[in-house]
């Protein structure tokens, strides 16, 4: 996976558009794409600033490293998929959601805790 594919991916994980990093930068859309493009490769000075807006490292982006957890959140995480089938289903069906199916369903689980609770 190259460095711009890396960038890409964590842009739609993190649910921010690559107009948001090129404004974070201060650069055009013009010049991002020629860098993804490979045909400038002025970014290598901006993949601190890159990294700082992804959440990751500069080693990550160049594929010499694995992304890490600051806490043990994801931790957690993996956890409850491992040990819950009806986690393991609902993250299978939310794996193509858009944000805003994500959103919709978070809802609807939080209207039907409500009412257990209520």
């Amino acid at each position: 996976m190259s460095t711009f594919d890396k960038i890409d991916a964590l842009l739609k994980q993190k649910g921010k558009k690559q107009s948001e990093l090129t404004a974070y930068l201060g650069i055009s859309k013009n010049r991002y794409t020629d860098w993804k493009s490979g045909r400038i490769h002025s970014y290598i000075k901006y993949l601190p600033q890159i990294a700082e807006f992804l959440g990751v490292s500069v080693d990550y982006l160049l594929g010499k490293e694995e992304p890490t957890v600051e806490d043990g959140e994801l931790q957690e995480y993996l956890e409850e998929l491992k040990n819950r089938p009806e986690m393991r289903m609902l993250f299978s069906l939310a794996k193509g959601a858009t944000k805003e199916d994500v959103e919709q369903a978070v809802a609807i689980i939080e209207a039907l805790r409500s009412t257990k609770n209520g």
